[in-house]
């Protein structure tokens, strides 16, 4: 029986300086101590790709050896969407199409793939895209008809728009700043609806972005991303800086269920 229903919100590609200036919702929360914040400090190579299996495996890229974005394949190694099936919970995930790459069919296939719902598979009802400027408003709103639909005891939300802006403009532009505003609006919009109806909600990134409109190395630009816990329980570590090791674990403590 799992303990709680919990969501995870990923905002690929977004930095945790820019999450801080311009996060007013997010921001405001922790200033009224209705949420937690820490600075991650991302696994790497920082790449997308490697840094989703190490958010929901728990495992180093070393471990479970996804070192790029172009190593598509199945995960080798157990995720959250494992663990809550295990435990007869209901799985879900609105997000790009490498997530179901990881966990449900490889490669994806762009007539069968984009809408899933299937008990069997790791994520049980998944509406992916394929597009990185598919809007992030849309992603939100298919998350929404998962829940409507489903209730999902588990459900990953991934949005895309921020690294999509980074590549294209880089981190210093008008458009990076403006999807990263962007998005906190959104989730003012949705997320006290979510919380009513009681899930537990974790806001982080797998990913920075640098001037170069970069990422995948070593520098802080590419490693440091926000984490916010929308509640206080369980109370996070008394650090600035937790590892990206960390999610998966609080993540399982939020629901319950063994790693």
């Amino acid at each position: 029986m799992l303990k709680n229903k919990v969501m995870l919100i990923l905002l690929d590609g977004c930095r945790y300086d820019t999450a801080v200036e311009q996060m007013g919702f997010l921001g405001g929360l922790v200033e009224k101590n209705q949420a937690q914040l820490r600075k991650v400090l991302a696994e790497v190579p920082s790449n997308s790709r490697p840094l989703y299996e190490t958010l929901l495996t728990g495992r180093s890229v070393y471990e479970h050896q996804i070192y790029t974005n172009m190593t598509v394949r199945l995960s080798k190694e157990v995720s959250i969407f494992d663990l809550v099936k295990e435990q007869g919970g209901v799985t879900a995930c609105a997000g790009y199409y490498w997530l179901s790459e990881l966990y449900n069919h490889s490669p994806y296939q762009l007539m069968e793939d984009r809408i899933q719902h299937d008990p069997t598979q790791k994520i049980q009802h998944g509406i992916f895209y394929h597009e990185d400027c598919y809007p992030d408003s849309h992603v939100l709103a298919d998350a929404q008809s998962l829940i409507q639909t489903f209730s999902p005891d588990f459900l990953m939300v991934h949005t895309m728009n921020i690294d999509d802006s980074g590549h294209k403009y880089t981190c210093q532009s008008q458009e990076y700043v403006q999807a990263v505003n962007r998005i906190d609006g959104l989730l003012a919009y949705v997320i006290p609806v979510w919380q009513t109806l009681g899930y537990n909600i974790i806001v982080t990134a797998d990913h920075g972005m640098d001037e170069q409109g970069l990422h995948g190395g070593m520098r802080l630009a590419h490693r440091e991303v926000p984490f916010f816990l929308l509640n206080n329980a369980p109370v996070l570590p008394d650090t600035l800086e937790m590892s990206q090791l960390e999610v998966m674990p609080l993540i399982c403590q939020l629901l319950g269920v063994s790693e």
